[in-house]
């Protein structure tokens, strides 16, 4: 059976040629077997049949050391080998253009004389893929003019429960303003702008209150960082009675350590016990210890209603927040915590961090959460606990601080960019293990031997950083996409593949009679979708061509999954004591995105369930049409955005100005394949509508393998024996594949996407 798709299976000599191109060999890449290797190395050198004994019969007649490889490769070890293998033929390959090249006097200007540019991959950029970019209006890095006002919270503006700033899922959006006005009034005529008028720049920011922050915001200190916090303030001055802060350390350990894990329970028992007993005898607490006590009852606090806190306490929340907050930067100034050597020191912070990074997050907070990184690193927490023969609870402390860090740098960089300061292979900490705090003791067994495989109290965060460094994985494989390094095939597959490994591990852990349990599973959701969100969405409004129907709706299906699954957490009853810190995972931007494809585009399926989400994040009028309530929204939308973007004074470079308003979106119907539903509620699931594509390519091998030294691992998953694979990329199992007519769809061209593998990654009858 011939290997090769269609068209590509072309022999130097057939089609002669004068020209020294035309006999450089088709760059396919190379379907590799990775067989077991069973002969000796000295055999295999020679090309000798190797009897397997050890000394095999060759090397022992002429007295050789008889060396056997390793009896097989994890599957990390064999994703390197296979990495290394692809890196050497790509380079051989170029050498031998180049050597081809030279012989007729050409040269190959991108690897003449800087060997660091050979690309580290060889992708061949499929002819019906090559024409759609992300769009130019959505850029990594920020410009702002010099008389920006200041004194403007960058929080951007709220419309409904959404708030945006000038960036939306990460991607800084100077000309949005002018983005909606084409799109809007290149539709309909132009109406009237509302009562703010957007054409002058406002005197009095208060004036607007949509630019004003929410009760959930809290801002730092601004003499946290100078020292200049506490100002001969004592510890009695915030510190409230016994009765008072055990409560506040009992909702804690209730509702924020489930969520946002970082203390060992039973060490900080003790710890707090301690703490008591010194203010009882007179003695000052160790600073550390204040500030770590300080942060679970701010902590505590915040993540208390406001009706639960006049119950127990009388006095109204925001008060209580503020005296709890000056309690704990106080702690922190008097500890030193920003030349600190101690990890309970930098633990305090970060809980101090948790509440503050939510749903509202300023560039003051991106700072905090940068220097948290280097204090982190500067005392060694990138490198794993049990490198330095740590005990099980300090190496699974010191992992759950790093990599609460990880997710507070994805969160500040999606909301104030430009993109995550912590990087794959920056890192060798491992993630924690699934334990209870209780079967962890600092004399017992290494922390590796004790993961369990039931839910347990770390089961929900570990899942959740492994999300996260998934996430990370994205920032770094979108920049590579757009350069041709990678493909959006790739990448996707990638994302199923950790799809279907995390419902393997966690879904049988999960019992959905438990509210928490059940909470865990809609986050799970709401962040699997996500990551296709973060993939797609740069594709769905370019300005070269219009994204394929079968992407749209991948996206869109993402896109609601992930708004519904947020809607939930805030609205239901049984998992609102955990919904404090939904803000953290979920600021409704995907619900911008499916407000601008439910205006734009018609859609014959799942509109109500579209629109319920929207009804819910906008809070608009039931009562009215849908088109006059998506139009009224995206007006509000634009006015708002304009007035923010004239305080802000963003600076749009000239290349992304000459494309605002090129090829607006058109009201269309895309409803180009018609079949099954394609918007699924269950786990992360996002079946594809019956595809109009077609060819015969390999389905990329690829299976989530973990996380280690920082990097997310793929692995070739085993098929069996080589010769029982199947040369037409359809995964085992798969006795009738679907076949499909070689067809292209024009008008729709996406970089790098072999459609069949696409096919193969997404079955269309799932």
């Amino acid at each position: 059976m011939d290997p090769y798709p269609s068209g590509q299976n072309v022999s130097p000599e057939s089609g002669h040629s004068n020209s020294p191109a035309a006999i450089v060999p088709p760059e396919t890449r190379v379907r590799r077997r990775n067989r077991m290797i069973t002969s000796c190395l000295e055999c295999r050198r020679r090309k000798l049949k190797c009897d397997k004994s050890h000394p095999c019969v060759n090397c022992t007649k002429v007295h050789r050391d008889c060396i056997f490889l390793a009896p097989a490769l994890d599957q990390a070890s064999q994703l390197k080998l296979t990495e290394i293998k692809d890196k050497v033929g790509s380079l051989e390959r170029l050498l031998e253009k180049e050597g081809q090249q030279a012989a007729s006097g050409a040269t190959l200007p991108h690897t003449k004389g800087n060997p660091a540019n050979v690309k580290d991959e060889d992708f061949l950029q499929a002819e019906d893929e090559k024409d759609l970019e992300p769009t130019p209006l959505a850029v990594v890095d920020a410009v702002y003019e010099d008389d920006a006002d200041d004194d403007l919270l960058d929080l951007g503006i709220q419309i409904g429960r959404m708030r945006i700033t000038e960036r939306i899922g990460g991607f800084f959006r100077p000309r949005l303003a002018q983005e909606l006005e084409y799109s809007l009034y290149g539709t309909a005529e132009k109406v009237s702008l509302l009562a703010d008028n957007i054409n002058t720049t406002p005197l009095d920011v208060q004036a607007y209150q949509y630019l004003m922050p929410s009760q959930a915001y809290i801002a730092p200190a601004s003499g946290l960082v100078f020292g200049h916090t506490h100002n001969g303030s004592s510890l009695v001055d915030y510190l409230p009675t016994r009765l008072a802060a055990d409560r506040l350390i009992e909702q804690y350990f209730t509702v924020v350590n489930p969520v946002a894990k970082l203390l060992h329970f039973p060490t900080f028992k003790k710890e707090y016990k301690n703490f008591w007993e010194d203010i009882s005898l007179g003695i000052e607490p160790p600073t550390s210890l204040q500030a770590i006590v300080f942060a679970a009852m701010f902590s505590g606090v915040v993540s208390m209603s406001e009706s639960i806190i006049l119950r127990d306490f009388g006095v109204p929340k925001d008060r209580l927040i503020d005296n709890f907050k000056s309690g704990t930067e106080t702690a922190l100034s008097k500890s030193h915590f920003l030349r600190t050597t101690k990890v309970e020191t930098l633990q305090a912070f970060i809980m101090y961090l948790i509440p503050l990074c939510r749903a509202e997050t300023s560039r003051a907070h991106s700072v905090l959460v940068g220097a948290a990184i280097r204090m982190a690193e500067c005392m060694g927490l990138h490198r794993d606990g049990e490198t330095y023969g740590l005990n099980p609870i300090e190496t699974q402390v010191r992992r759950l601080i790093w990599y609460q860090l990880c997710f507070l740098d994805i969160r500040t960089c999606e909301a104030q960019g430009p993109r995550p300061s912590i990087r794959k292979g920056d890192f060798d900490t491992r993630l924690p293990i699934n334990v209870n705090d209780v079967d962890l003791h600092a004399n017992g067994e290494p922390v590796t031997s004790v993961d369990v495989n039931r839910w347990t109290d770390a089961t929900f965060t570990r899942m959740r950083f492994e999300i996260n460094e998934m996430m990370r994985l994205i920032w770094s494989e979108r920049p590579r996409i757009e350069s041709h390094k990678s493909t959006l095939t790739n990448l996707l597959g990638k994302i199923e593949a950790f799809r279907r490994h995390l419902a393997e591990k966690y879904d049988h852990l999960i019992d959905e009679r438990v509210p928490f349990q059940r909470f865990a599973k809609m986050v799970k959701t709401l962040l699997l979708g996500r990551l296709t969100v973060m993939v797609l969405h740069p594709y769905h409004n370019s300005v070269q061509s219009m994204m394929p129907p079968r992407l749209r709706q991948i996206l869109i299906a993402a896109a609601t999954n992930t708004v519904e699954n947020a809607m939930w957490i805030d609205s239901m009853p049984d998992v609102r004591p955990w919904a404090w810190y939904a803000g953290a995972f979920n600021q409704y931007h995907s619900a911008f995105l499916l407000l601008l494809d439910c205006h734009f585009f018609s859609h014959d399926e799942n509109l109500d369930r579209i629109w319920h989400c929207l009804d819910y994040v906008f809070e608009t009028d039931l009562s009215e049409p849908r088109e006059v309530k998506s139009r009224k929204v995206l007006c509000e939308l634009h006015e708002k955005t304009a007035v923010y973007q004239r305080f802000r004074k963003m600076r749009a470079s000239p290349a992304m100005l000459k494309h605002v308003g090129q090829r607006p979106p058109r009201r269309v119907d895309r409803n180009i394949n018609s079949g099954a539903s394609l918007i699924s509620a269950q786990d992360g699931n996002v079946p594809i509508m019956e595809p109009s594509l077609i060819g015969k390519v390999a389905v990329p091998d690829v299976v989530f393998a973990g996380v280690s030294n920082g990097e997310a691992l793929w692995a070739l998953p085993n098929y069996g024996s080589p010769e029982g694979s199947s040369d037409s990329g359809v995964a085992s199992g798969q006795a009738n594949p679907v076949q499909m007519q070689n067809t292209k769809m024009e008008g729709y061209l996406l970089p790098e996407i072999d459609w069949d593998a696409f096919d193969i990654l997404f079955p269309p009858n799932q």
